[in-house]
């Protein structure tokens, strides 16, 4: 069974060391998402409509809220996998336009080759959260480090927009729409039915759906479904809450259905995600 080897959180997003040998649902992330193999089988995900290989050689880079998929070959072995999911505001801190990677296309390929230092520093962050998983300053060097390579060698770069006209030129999110984010965001668990939430907004289902889609990029239903993932994560690292309280309060009739939700998102149980994060120190 998939389960995570240690979990970090901070002010950068999340780490997570993945040890997979089973399928992870379509979904999205709000952060610039890089996966990286650190040892075992060599592996591929699906993002959009194209496998994109996981190996020794090649990175899988994925933009904020680009649908992907972890697909495991059934017939071969685990593989650790070292999952990254960055704050653009944190990376803002390296390099001023780097906080473009929120951006839909900060990534120009979804694959990408990496070199014997990416390789070398991957493994090198990987051996600390595992051998000192309370080193958390040194372990948040080690990724700034890592990431650094990874942008300056995937990334496209540009500079964050500063003129009015470039400004002006962003499409302006539907009220509507808008509404229906406000309200998915605030609380996840309210919305039961998404055609409802359509009327509730103003629109008829097919308008809501397809509008949502062209203006968000991802249905009504990763979207909702992103915001359970990442408000359970926050949940479940912090301890305080039962697994139940947290299933109630996120929409599941049942608490083994929010398990299944959080382990097919999430690639571990709520149980092993908890124990694993109370292993770094608060604020890494």
């Amino acid at each position: 069974m998939s389960n995570a080897l240690r979990i970090a959180r901070g002010r950068f997003g999340r780490v997570a060391l993945l040890d997979m040998d089973r399928p992870l649902v379509w979904h999205a992330h709000p952060h610039c998402h890089v996966l990286l193999k650190v040892e075992g089988a060599n592996t591929q995900f699906s993002v959009r409509d194209r496998l994109v290989p996981l190996t020794d050689e090649s990175a899988v880079l994925i933009n904020a809220w680009e649908p992907h998929a972890y697909a495991h070959d059934q017939t071969r072995p685990k593989t650790v996998i070292l999952a990254l999911y960055i704050e653009p505001q944190w990376l803002g801190h390296f390099r001023p336009n780097w906080v473009a990677s929120h951006a839909p296309d900060f990534f120009a390929s979804n694959i990408g080759l990496i070199t014997p230092d990416i390789r070398s520093r991957t493994r090198t962050l990987a051996e600390a959260m595992v051998q000192e998983p309370s080193s958390s300053k040194a372990h948040e060097t080690l990724l700034g480090e890592l990431m650094t390579a990874l942008i300056e060698r995937f990334a496209e770069w540009r500079a964050v927009p500063n003129s009015i006209r470039d400004l002006a030129s962003r499409s302006v999110l539907d009220f509507r729409i808008r509404n229906a984010v406000e309200r998915m965001k605030a609380a996840p668990g309210d919305i039961t039915d998404l055609d409802r939430l359509a009327i509730d907004v103003g629109l008829s289902r097919a308008h809501f759906f397809r509008l949502f889609e062209t203006s968000i990029g991802v249905t009504p239903r990763v979207f909702l479904n992103v915001q359970r993932l990442e408000q359970a994560v926050a949940a479940v690292a912090d301890g305080r809450d039962s697994f139940a309280t947290i299933s109630d309060r996120l929409g599941f009739s049942v608490p083994a259905h929010f398990s299944r939700f959080f382990h097919d998102h999430a690639g571990s149980s709520p149980s092993i995600f908890r124990s694993v994060t109370r292993l770094s120190a608060p604020g890494f």
